[in-house]
This record gives C-alpha cells, sequence and structure tokens, in this order.
C-alpha cells in the first residue's frame, strides 16, 4: 500500500527557521548581536544633523562586527582599529574645520561608540559601551526634544539596560525577555523620582539650548529673501506655531487679518531683498526713527493669544499685526520692537518657546509727514528693470492720476493686476535680472514673493515709500485641541506702502491676484504625483488629515505640558499647593522632604525585604521552621538534598514525601527555566504532612 508524499504541515506553534536559528546561537553571539541592534537604534535618530559620511560609515562598522560575531572570526587588530579611529577624525575635521563643540562632538562620539564594538572581548569593554551609549542617547536631545525623540530615545534606554542587566548575569544563558522585564520594571520604580525632579527641581537654562555652530534658521523665514525662494516653503507641511486665542468663543479674528509679522525687507540690490542696513532682525540694533513704539498708535480692544513657536535659531518672534507692548517671555529674554514694528529678542530661539502677546487689528504706524527717514524705501538700484521704471512714468503722466495722491497709483497698480491677466502660481520659472519686468510684462505669474517686489519696485519708482514684509498669513484649526496651527507652507509676503497722512498701510498684491489667498485663505496645493494620486485610493485624505490632525494635537500638549514647563509654571504649582509668594528657596525645601521621605521608605523596604527572602528561600526557611517544632534543626546554609538526608534518617520512612519535595525543589532551583516550577512547588508546600514532636523516633542504624 502506497503512502502519500505530502509532507506533514508545520505546527501553528512552531517557530520561523530564523527566530529558531536565533535563539539557539551561542550566548555570547546573541549578547554581542543585541548590543550592536540597540546602538544602532541610539545613533539613528542622529542621521540629519550629522555629516553624510557619518551613518554608512558607522552602520558599516556595525555591520562588519555582526559578520564578525556570527561567523566566530577574529576582531581585527590593533592597527586595524587605528587606522579607522584616524579616519574618523580626519572625516569629523574635514567636515567640522574642529573636533570641538557640538556637531562635531557628537560625530565623534558615534564613531568611538561604533569602534569600540571592535574591540568587545570582556565584560569591561562592554561597560564602556553601554556609559557611551548612554551618553550618545542623551546627546539626541541636543537636536531635538521632540515626542517622537522621547519616544525612539525611551526604546533606546529600555534596550540598554536590558543588556546591562543581561551582562550582571554571567551564569548560564538567561533569556532577554527576562532581563527585558526587569529593565521595563526598573524604569517603572525611576518614573516616580523623575517625575517628581521635573516638577521640582529649579528650572535653569537649558542644557538642551546650547548653540550650534550652524547659525542658520530651521524655521522658513529668513532676514533675506531672493525672488522665488519662497515658492518651496510649500512643500513644507511642518508646524511653525500654534496660537490659542483668548476670545469668548475661542475663535480667530477672520482670515483676512491673520498677518503674523517677520522679517521686513527695505533694501533691494536688483536681485534680492534685505533688511535695513542688515540689522533690524538683530536685537542688538537701534534701528532708525527713535523708539518704534512712539510711531505706532492702535485703536479698538486688543486681540490676546499664546504663542508656541517651533525653535527657529533666529532672534525675530511672530506676532500678529501690530502688537504695542512686549510679549509675556520666559525669564531671561527680553524682547523690543524695531522701527519696522518687527519683535526681536535678545537670543536667538533655540528651544520651543511660549509667550503671550496682543495685537491690535486696527492701527497706525510711521510718520504722518514725509521726512528724510523714508528715502531709503524709494530708492532702486541703477541699471534693473527699465520697463518697469518707463511703465512708473507713464503712470505718473497719466492725467486720470495726476494730484490725486498715491493712494490712486496704489489703486491704479492693484487694479492692473486684477484685470491684467495675471496668476499666482507655485511654479512660474526661474526668473532673470529684470524680475520685475518679467512680472509685470513677460510671465505675468509669479509667487507671493514674485508679486509683492514687483509691486513694491512700481511703488518706488513711482517715488512713494513701499518696502516688503514676510510672515506668515492665515493657518488653520486644530479640531482635536482647538489651536491654530501655522506651517511653513502658510509662509507669505506682502508690501507696505507709506501714504501721507496715514503713514504705513499694508496692501497685500496677492490678494489682487488670487483674492481667496488673503479673504478665504486657499493655500495653492502641490501637484499631486503617480504615487500620491494612488495612495488616495488606498487611504482617504480626509482620514490621513485627521490622523495628522490628532498626531499634531498630542505633540503640542507636550509642547505644553513638558518642554515648556518654566519656573513660572513651577510657582503655580507651589501656589495651587497654598502657598502665597513661592520662591526656589520653597522648592528646595519640598523637594528635600520629598528626598527625606523616600530615603525613608527605602529603609522601610530593606528591612522588609531583610525578612522577605525570595520565593525558593523562603520555602526552604518554612521547612526549617516546622521540622525544628518535630525536634530536629536544620543549620540554614545545607542544600535541599542534605536536608532531605537527614530528614529520612531522623523520621524515617512517614516524612519520606517531605523528603521526596526536598529533592524535587533542588531539581527545579538549577533547571533551565525555573520559575516554571515554581507554583506547583509553592502548592505542594502547602499541602504536605508535617511530622509532630509526638512521632519522634530515635535514630536507626543499619
Amino acid at each position: 500500500m502506497l503512502k502519500s508524499s505530502a509532507a506533514t504541515p508545520p505546527s501553528s506553534t512552531q517557530r520561523p527557521r530564523f527566530v529558531e536559528h536565533l535563539s539557539n546561537l551561542p550566548r555570547e553571539t546573541r549578547d554581542t548581536l543585541w548590543l550592536l541592534l540597540v546602538v544602532g537604534w541610539v545613533i539613528s535618530p542622529l542621521t540629519p544633523h550629522v555629516p553624510v559620511w557619518t551613518m554608512p560609515f558607522a552602520y558599516g562598522l556595525l555591520l562588519w562586527r555582526a559578520w564578525l560575531a556570527l561567523t566566530h572570526r577574529t576582531l581585527p587588530g590593533r592597527w586595524v582599529k587605528a587606522g579607522l579611529l584616524l579616519a574618523a577624525i580626519g572625516l569629523t575635521v574635514l567636515s567640522h574645520r574642529t573636533i570641538v563643540g557640538r556637531d562635531a562632538g557628537v560625530t565623534l562620539i558615534i564613531m568611538l561608540l561604533v569602534l569600540k564594538t571592535l574591540e568587545l572581548r570582556a565584560r569591561r569593554d562592554a561597560m564602556v559601551i553601554f556609559f557611551l551609549g548612554f551618553f550618545t542617547l542623551l546627546a539626541n536631545f541636543f537636536f531635538s526634544q521632540s515626542l517622537l525623540v522621547a519616544a525612539v530615545m525611551l526604546l533606546g534606554l529600555l534596550g540598554l539596560l536590558t543588556g546591562l542587566i543581561n551582562s550582571n548575569m554571567p551564569v548560564g544563558r538567561p533569556p532577554l525577555m527576562q532581563s527585558m522585564r526587569t529593565a521595563a520594571g526598573m524604569a517603572a520604580l525611576g518614573a516616580p523620582v523623575m517625575l517628581v525632579l521635573f516638577m521640582l527641581f529649579p528650572r535653569m537654562a537649558p542644557l538642551w539650548g546650547m548653540p550650534g555652530n550652524d547659525m542658520s534658521g530651521r524655521s522658513g523665514l529668513s532676514d533675506e529673501m531672493k525672488i522665488g525662494a519662497m515658492a518651496s516653503l510649500v512643500l513644507d507641511e511642518t508646524v511653525a506655531m500654534r496660537i490659542r486665542f483668548d476670545t469668548p468663543d475661542g475663535r480667530p479674528p477672520e482670515q483676512r487679518h491673520l498677518y503674523f509679522r517677520g522679517p521686513v525687507m527695505s533694501y533691494f540690490n536688483g536681485m534680492e531683498w534685505f533688511a535695513l542696513n542688515g540689522q533690524e532682525a538683530r536685537y542688538g540694533s537701534a534701528g532708525a526713527g527713535g523708539p518704534a513704539s512712539a510711531m505706532l498708535e492702535v485703536r479698538g480692544e486688543p486681540i490676546r493669544y499664546e504663542v508656541t513657536i517651533e525653535p527657529s535659531r533666529r532672534h525675530w518672534l511672530l506676532l500678529l499685526d501690530a502688537a504695542k507692548q512686549a510679549p509675556e517671555l520666559p525669564e531671561g529674554m527680553r524682547a523690543r520692537m524695531t522701527p519696522s514694528l518687527q519683535w526681536v529678542v535678545n537670543r536667538p530661539i533655540q528651544n520651543v518657546l511660549r509667550y503671550n502677546a496682543e495685537s491690535y487689528i486696527d492701527f497706525q504706524s510711521g510718520p504722518l509727514e514725509r521726512t528724510r527717514e523714508l528715502q531709503p524705501y524709494v530708492q532702486l538700484p541703477h541699471g534693473f528693470n527699465p520697463r518697469t521704471l518707463e511703465l512708473a512714468e507713464q503712470m505718473l503722466a497719466d492725467p486720470q492720476l495726476r494730484g490725486k495722491g498715491s493712494m490712486a497709483y496704489v489703486d491704479a497698480a492693484l487694479r492692473r493686476l486684477r484685470t491684467g491677466g495675471y496668476n499666482y502660481t507655485l511654479d512660474p520659472g526661474v526668473y532673470g535680472t529684470h524680475s520685475a519686468d518679467e512680472f509685470w510684462f513677460d510671465r505675468k505669474e509669479g509667487f507671493c514673493e514674485h508679486i509683492a517686489s514687483a509691486f513694491v519696485i512700481l511703488m518706488r519708482a513711482l517715488d512713494i515709500p513701499a518696502r516688503i514684509v514676510t510672515g506668515y498669513q492665515g493657518g488653520e484649526i486644530n479640531g482635536f485641541d482647538n489651536y491654530w496651527t501655522v506651517r511653513q507652507a502658510d509662509a507669505h509676503a506682502w508690501s507696505e506702502v507709506w501714504i501721507e497722512g496715514r503713514g504705513w498701510i499694508r496692501i497685500d498684491p496677492t490678494g489682487a491676484v488670487m483674492p481667496s489667498r488673503v479673504g478665504q485663505y486657499m493655500r495653492l496645493q502641490t501637484p499631486r504625483g503617480a504615487f500620491g494620486s494612488a495612495m488616495d485610493t488606498v487611504i482617504s485624505p480626509t482620514l490621513v488629515s485627521q490622523m495628522r490632525a490628532a498626531w499634531e494635537a498630542v505633540n503640542n500638549r507636550w509642547n505644553q505640558w513638558v518642554l515648556n514647563y518654566t519656573q513660572e509654571r513651577q510657582m503655580d504649582l507651589l501656589r495651587a499647593m497654598g502657598m502665597r509668594s513661592p520662591s526656589w528657596q520653597d522648592l528646595a525645601r519640598m523637594l528635600g522632604a520629598i528626598a527625606g521621605l523616600a530615603a525613608l521608605a527605602g529603609i522601610a523596604w530593606s528591612l522588609w525585604e531583610k525578612n522577605h527572602q525570595d520565593p525558593w528561600q523562603r520555602m526552604l526557611s518554612g521547612t526549617r521552621q516546622r521540622l525544628a517544632r518535630a525536634g530536629l534543626d536544620l543549620a540554614p546554609h545545607l542544600p535541599p538534598r542534605t536536608m532531605a538526608l537527614q530528614i529520612r534518617a531522623h523520621f524515617g520512612a512517614e516524612c519520606d514525601p517531605v523528603a521526596t519535595w526536598l529533592l524535587h525543589v533542588e531539581q527545579a532551583r538549577y533547571a533551565r527555566e525555573p520559575e516554571t516550577a515554581l507554583p506547583a512547588l509553592q502548592r505542594e508546600f502547602r499541602q504536605l504532612q508535617w511530622p509532630t514532636p509526638s512521632a519522634n523516633k530515635p535514630l536507626r542504624t543499619a
């Protein structure tokens, strides 16, 4: 009879081959691979912040070390390691021009960490790797303190603790899961201590805010504007700032009023716009025109709001036009207003910053009569945009406009934008030397900076003082936390012109080309590629938008309650606890009291532990106590097998179940997984029949 040749299907509980292979690896190989995996995880978030050669170099060494562990090959010699170290130092110097400072230091610590794995032979080498790993883990917060980085680092911390605990178990082959559970328990026990220190330890300037060599702004805005540069920001959906408006219904003003003022561009060299003398965006510059607040008059009720701005490494704040009073800033930060109504602070914004401010939608700024201070705002470079200059001469000669004041020429230029076939687009192409001429007469399309620049150049050619203001316009409400979210894609450029008797007034020429950009706020969308269009059929864009809003709401809570837990919030906590005028001395006293209580609790725990050994010792101690009551005193150091022999010798066959149970205890205690047999042995212990003093018999001899 023929048998079927079909193979028996594998059991549902059968593990995959690679899992089986990994579980059967020698302990040294398994532990090495785990440590290499954790090191690779810890350094991964630093990829955007180190030179491009760093991560290929690092991961190449980690893969080489893993291959050496799997093939049981000899580790590289001293000269090979020395050559790799010199190469790493040389590349660091070439990339950073130094080996000191934050950026160069982080690059070197990554290199030292991965190079140390090439001499991982003894437990001492592993301790050095753990030390460097914890330091590298902290170095991630030099660049970002976001919730995502914190979550990644928490997993890295658990991985390093698992490896550290496992390295302190030299006997046998303890499973990694057991070490991981111990690490998680240690982290859970340390969490209350961490929380208390976070809440009560006096707030100081954050270590993570130390400046790097690269002071370029992370924000999409800059103190200079090249024609066409801002169009690329529409691709950047990252959050620039979040605002909570203090209004009865929590809603912001109308979209057409949501202009958040940033750098003001006043000098034009023919190709780029710059802040006046390059100094208006710096805190230390006095600027021109005397105190800025004296040139600003406000009317109506102010709009109060709270801003949480992302790090920009710049000096400027972003406030709703226009703020007369300085915003409320954390301790140590000071703000002032420049003559162009831009608010700047005394140090770059290196971390998430929260401040409260109030602004007025109805305001008037600047002199009411023409003065010498306005002369820089009508200057144009020689030899640029001749057709725009000719257009200005034609408008000045137009009898319908002559003698009607500057506002008539402004209205004429806006009318030309509305009716002349001009378009608002993200992809207008590359503009040449005469950017205004190309916009007004050739291309007739552009992004906001093309339109604003061409408009301001025309105004200056008409001898009307004008300047460009950059910032953000619009935003969107997050339905999960009701914060108004402004993104880098909301970056915008508009113009201000000076009108006699009215001062500086905002004119947004983009609104003349595309009214919905300002009034209803319809941001231009980037074209969808084939992959994006295909993904829209798989995942609903609405669902993706809701998921993003939920994540941003969670991240905003992290910013509000963790990154912005300032000294003022500490004092608010003490006030809520009943202190009328708390100080840092009160914080210190409370922290000391909690530390004292924690020490007493630790002493009590130690005393309890002294009387409550581990379950194995507890069972043996109970066995000795019961036998002592029956007349047999056993020394505490005796192992279970010796105890069983003495029980049989003293009591005979009637105590054979107790002796047999002790032999099972010894067998299970030294098994591969002793914890699995412990519950059954504890049940048997409670069910055993113990001898009584009346049952004692004299010692029998063979």
